[in-house]
């Protein structure tokens, strides 16, 4: 009873370890950012005095060589963010960077020695099975707590590190693989010795007990969960995947309840299920207060585009401070039922985008009742996203923004020139008018503000299709503090490619006004790339900060005649495809030492 009793403090104790193992590299992962994040600010307050910024210009050689090597490195040769593909319809993910491959291998390696440590293997089988079994239950319920911690939209480490939801999903999916197999080994340990000592039939029959059942049933649902984790079943159907999974998760959590009630690894359980019943209230809360107030609630415009795209401007209930980097979860319950997609955050205005409708001739209709507050405020009142049709929730909302807009063309859409009238017995000219489609809309956040560019005398910016909502908030906001002297950027590079010319009518108002802002010739320059022209001798440059080029761009040259001309210290930011990621990320590595440069990246896997 004795030995029992201290095996049982034992497995506590350990338990312990894990957690404070994973306290400690939270600590140093926040030591890290901290001293990244004075750093930025001392750079870019001595920007102000030194124009020049030579002295932020040189890199520190440990630090490039660490980037180089481990922070910015793939884990295999070149390849990361690009997904490896069977055929058209088995995507088989991407691989993790190298950092996040000697996390993983940790948290692996962790797990099992404290799954094995301090085991008389001495003993006899039946008794070491036993404390296998223990130990193994114990780990798997202690993780259950991190484990719901990662998956959760409102993780406070996402703000407190500075380390992306992307990241975390990544770490919640391999600890609860992790999870799973520590759940496994708990069930052989115990029915290894049972079958052996007692038969099949006895073993089976004990099962029938409500604590042996609740187990058994808690492994059934992990087991589902990973059968139905790896990436060609979650890509193939991901809606079904994500309710799904999150059902089982439910599942699995009430059976364990009942299964742990009578030791002290329970605990774990209940911090586990309280912080994900909190994240779970904060969200309902929060949608509610974005979304609902006394005479006001918020709506969606939807929009069709050239190219397959959809350009939807949300209409604030409650206007919020938007800035760069942002993202967030729309429901559309007329397209999406109680689904929740994301998307960046192209554009915010002070006022209503498309409260009414707009004209050919660029005529706004008022339709709704504005505040006289809201449009003094510095607060968005309403959020742009460009959304490109894919599958499933995206195309359902293409089809149902061009089918509105097909039926709002006029029956006679004939333009006669000059502005005169048909000839003498013919038809009155018909007015185009656009109508963008209401409906319905509730917004969730917003998540991933940053401000990871303004310490940067030099900043590129490279976007593939769509990738250039994430980026042209930060144009606009690095354009206005320079002309407001309270950034360091200096000189502004975006290169945006895109696979026809009429994919520019996408941002052409938005950038229309980013083009228009005091000081742009002196910092923006934008190089647009065509890689599917209808005849390439059609690709003018407008102006010589405004070039325009068919084909596919040579990363590796654009960023070596970029840092040729590098004020300060230099940021890369790339929002794309994995192939353009993986391209620039290749070019960054290949920097490091020579210059003072960071590469940023935004990407979302799922």
């Amino acid at each position: 009873m004795e030995s029992s009793l201290w095996y049982e403090m034992l497995n506590d104790t350990l338990c312990y370890a894990n957690l404070w193992v994973l306290a400690c590299l939270i600590a140093i992962v926040f030591t890290w950012q901290a001293a990244a994040r004075v750093a930025a600010h001392l750079r870019r307050l001595a920007s102000f005095t030194d124009r020049r910024q030579l002295y932020h210009r040189v890199p520190n050689p440990k630090l490039a060589w660490l980037k180089r090597h481990l922070l910015d490195a793939p884990l295999l040769r070149t390849r990361h963010n690009r997904e490896w593909q069977l055929s058209r319809a088995v995507n088989m993910g991407t691989l993790p960077s190298r950092f996040h491959a000697l996390l993983l291998a940790l948290f692996v390696a962790m797990n099992v020695a404290l799954c094995t440590n301090t085991v008389p293997y001495a003993q006899k089988e039946s008794t070491v099975a036993e404390l296998i079994r223990n130990r193994a239950g114990y780990m798997a319920t202690a993780n259950l707590f991190p484990l719901l911690l990662m998956a959760g939209r409102n993780n406070p480490l996402i703000r407190l590190l500075g380390v992306s939801f992307d990241t975390w999903n990544l770490l919640h999916r391999w600890l609860g693989r992790i999870v799973v197999l520590e759940a496994i080994t708990h069930v052989v340990a115990w029915g290894v010795p049972k079958v052996q000592e007692y038969g099949w039939a006895t073993a089976l029959g004990t099962l029938k007990k409500p604590f042996m059942f609740n187990g058994l049933m808690c492994l059934v649902a992990m087991v589902v969960i990973l059968c139905q984790s790896p990436s060609p079943i979650r890509h193939a159907a991901y809606e079904t995947f994500l309710h799904l999974h999150i059902a089982l998760a439910g599942i699995a959590v009430g059976f364990i309840w009942h299964h742990v009630y009578r030791y002290s690894c329970r605990y774990y359980l209940y911090a586990a299920v309280a912080f994900w019943a909190l994240e779970r209230l904060t969200r309902f809360l929060t949608l509610i207060y974005r979304n609902y107030r006394p005479g006001r609630r918020t709506a969606a415009y939807l929009e069709a585009l050239p190219g397959d795209a959809v350009r939807v401007t949300l209409q604030l209930a409650r206007p919020w401070t938007f800035a760069p980097g942002q993202y967030c979860f729309i429901y559309i319950p007329s397209i999406g039922g109680w689904t929740s997609h994301p998307f960046s955050i192209a554009w915010g205005e002070t006022g209503p985008s498309f409260p009414g409708s707009v004209t050919e001739k660029g005529q706004l209709e008022t339709g709704d009742d504005m505040v006289l507050a809201e449009l003094t405020s510095r607060k968005a009142s309403s959020i742009s996203l460009l959304v490109r049709r894919r599958t499933g929730f995206t195309d359902k909302l293409y089809r149902k923004a061009q089918e509105h807009a097909s039926l709002q063309m006029p029956p006679d859409n004939i333009s006669y020139p000059n502005g005169h009238g048909p000839p003498a017995g013919g038809r009155r000219e018909a007015e185009v008018v656009v109508r963008p489609l209401k409906v319905t809309a509730l917004v969730e956040g917003p998540y991933g503000q940053l401000d990871c560019l303004d310490s940067y005398g030099s900043v590129m910016l490279f976007a593939g299709g769509v990738g250039i909502t994430h980026c042209l908030p930060f144009i606009r906001h690095l354009v206005q503090g320079h002309a407001d002297g309270t950034l360091a950027a200096r000189r502004v590079t975006l290169v945006w490619i895109i696979q026809k010319p009429e994919h520019l009518d996408w941002i052409r108002p938005w950038m229309t006004e980013v083009l228009g802002m005091e000081g742009r010739r002196d910092v923006l320059r934008i190089q647009l790339f065509v890689t599917r022209p209808r005849n390439p001798r059609e690709i003018k440059s407008p102006s010589e900060t405004v070039q325009m080029f068919p084909g596919r761009p040579d990363v590796d040259t654009l960023l070596r005649m970029e840092v040729e001309h590098q004020v300060g210290a230099m940021g890369v930011m790339v929002c794309g495809n994995g192939a353009l990621s993986d391209d620039v990320r290749r070019a960054c590595r290949k920097r490091q030492g020579g210059y003072q440069l960071d590469y940023i990246e935004e990407s979302f896997s799922w």
